[in-house]
């Protein structure tokens, strides 16, 4: 080469070595103003390897960085998904990437397939041809320490104006800013959890402590309802609430009544003392002596200690006697002294023990029946009956369905962690159903369905009536056929067998009128949407109508009595005809004449 070449190469190289500091320059320039932009770190380094490619000739990039057992926790690469980097980093010899975070400085390797540190490196996985390439590895520093790696890759070229120092220069500096971001970002992302913890540690603080919230006095908690017919049965309970009168809550099984006599308890001035709850069905007549009245030390075999009764528990509070119906005539007497007097002696004691107690009772029997019979002490009826409070039926409220529905179904989705939902079909099926065992059966039928729903969704064939495994079905049917065996048991008798079996599961056809009300009667409503549960029991044919009633000349009111008789007999009219010494002809006539709809099950 001659002097005036090489004068002129100089000339060159330094030429385009002054063009590599203004880029570099620039370079610094657009990585600093991106890293000022908040974004995710994996966006901001993914970016910077974007501005690199640009000012830099490179063919793979890699930002890592390292844990504080230095395994890599973030790896971006050039073009190349999240898992696709990791996989390229992993592959790149340990002994390298060590070096520069043991040393904390920078590695330059010229020429990667004669350096030791890459003769063990299978470079055709990496790269097909035969070429050589040149490694830059810088370390980033957070104070002193090393948390990631700055590393490129290019093709080795022997021209005489690159420069491995300026490079080197260049990503160290890129590799401070990045130490600086990294570390802005993860103060902001602990101060956050350290933010979200204290939030979550003040919540729980301020939960126990605060008072509890007051509950609306006409909507108390645990009672689902907006259906006119229960808001005035709250707003009923809302004013004896606040007098000391016993009430008789009345209703069918399963219509909440506990419920109700915990939102009397709530309500009232007693609500700061005790509520206590006893069912008197439950227990036998000498242990619900003791139970009520308490006993003395050695008053009976196993008496090893004095023993407080339930009415002194429920001292200045309220007690709630379920099931008041079922206790003995010789026991209600010692009942009715309590209420009269408001003292009783324990079992076994001679001393008066005196309490001031609010006693809220309730039954599903018929008290006047058993007043009638001799069966309940007429001065004990009077005594517990000052305020009646009737609770309605599920089929009287069916507004209230969806409501209960929902609500049960959440409480099995908290319990069971799962996340099912009813369907409009489902709901359809809900709505139609006659419910005899009132809101504890739509629970059942609800948590039921739900264990055995085949998806998320619940729809109406995963109800069990949609496969004749109705229980209620089947428990009516049951009744029904016993029934055959009374044909001529008289209705409205002492004995009568309607008294005691549940309703039918209704399930008739296209309603023609309002299916939420009873009818004139006091009977349940007569009319129900199609598609509902089935019992097997079938229809007496249509027949034609005689010339007279015959039900005429009854001094019970005739409708009542014929459609007491279909519910007793199932709605099967040749049983309906049986039981009023009929033939089915003359009940299919007095079944047009006082247009009653046939319930078919």
């Amino acid at each position: 080469m001659t002097a005036s070449e090489v004068d002129k190469a100089g000339t060159i190289q330094r030429a385009r070595g002054l063009r590599r500091s203004d880029i570099a320059l620039v370079g610094i320039y657009e990585i600093s103003k991106l890293l000022s932009v908040p974004a995710r770190l994996e966006s901001s380094l993914a970016g910077v390897l974007q501005l690199l490619a640009s000012f830099l000739d490179m063919r793979h990039g890699l930002i890592a960085l390292l844990d504080e057992r230095g395994a890599p926790e973030v790896v971006v690469g050039t073009g190349w998904s999240d898992a696709t980097a990791r996989r390229y980093f992993d592959r790149l010899p340990e002994r390298a990437i060590g070096r520069i975070v043991v040393t904390k400085m920078p590695l330059v390797i010229e020429h990667m397939r004669k350096d030791p540190l890459f003769e063990k490196w299978d470079f055709s996985a990496w790269d097909p041809t035969e070429g050589d390439f040149s490694f830059i590895g810088v370390p980033i520093k957070d104070r002193g320490n090393v948390i990631g790696t700055v590393t490129i890759d290019r093709e080795h070229g022997d021209m005489a104006y690159i420069s491995f120092d300026e490079d080197v220069r260049f990503l160290t500096m890129i590799a401070n800013l990045l130490g600086q971001t990294v570390r802005l970002q993860r103060l902001i992302a602990r101060d956050r959890e350290w933010l979200l913890q204290e939030q979550r540690r003040l919540e729980k603080t301020i939960a126990q402590t605060a008072p509890a919230p007051k509950r609306s006095a006409a909507q108390p908690d645990g009672i689902i309802g907006t259906t006119s017919t229960i808001q005035s049965v709250l707003e009923k309970v809302h004013r004896v609430a606040r007098t000391h009168s016993t009430v008789l809550l009345r209703g069918e099984s399963g219509t909440g009544k506990e419920l109700f006599a915990r939102a009397l308890h709530e309500s009232s001035p007693r609500h700061k003392g005790p509520f206590v709850a006893v069912n008197c069905a439950a227990l036998a007549e000498s242990v619900l002596e003791s139970e009520l009245f308490g006993h003395e030390k050695g008053a009976f075999t196993g008496a090893i200690s004095q023993r407080k009764g339930r009415f002194e528990l429920a001292n200045q509070g309220t007690l709630f006697l379920d099931e008041i119906g079922e206790i003995s005539p010789s026991f209600q007497a010692k009942l009715l002294r309590v209420l009269q007097l408001g003292e009783f002696e324990r079992v076994g004691g001679t001393a008066t023990v005196k309490v001031d107690v609010r006693l809220v009772a309730a039954t599903n029997r018929n008290l006047e029946e058993l007043v009638a019979k001799g069966d309940f002490r007429s001065d004990l009826y009077y005594r517990v009956s000052v305020v009646p409070i009737y609770l309605p039926p599920l089929r009287e409220r069916k507004g209230d369905i969806p409501l209960l529905a929902h609500e049960f179904l959440n409480r099995f989705n908290a319990e069971h962690e799962a996340s099912l939902a009813l369907t409009d079909s489902a709901m359809e099926v809900l709505n139609s159903c006659y419910f005899p065992g009132n809101i504890r059966e739509l629970e059942n039928c609800v948590r039921r369905t739900a264990t055995l729903a085949s998806g998320i969704r619940i729809v109406a064939e995963d109800f069990a009536c949609r496969h004749d495994e109705c229980l209620s079905a089947v428990l009516w049917k049951t009744s029904a056929d016993a029934l055959t065996a009374h044909p001529s048991l008289p209705l409205g008798q002492p004995g009568n067998f309607r008294k005691s079996v549940m309703p039918p599961v209704v399930c008739a056809p296209p309603s023609h009128g309002n299916a939420n009300s009873p009818d004139d009667t006091g009977a349940p409503s007569l009319t129900s949407p199609p598609d509902s549960c089935t019992s097997g029991a079938g229809l007496a044919p249509a027949v034609d109508m005689p010339e007279v009633d015959p039900l005429e000349g009854q001094p019970e009111t005739d409708r009542a009595r014929l459609v007491e008789a279909m519910e007793t007999a199932g709605w099967v009219q040749a049983k309906a005809a049986r039981i009023l010494g009929l033939t089915a002809r003359q009940i299919g006539y007095a079944l047009r004449k006082h247009a009653i709809s046939v319930k078919k099950f």
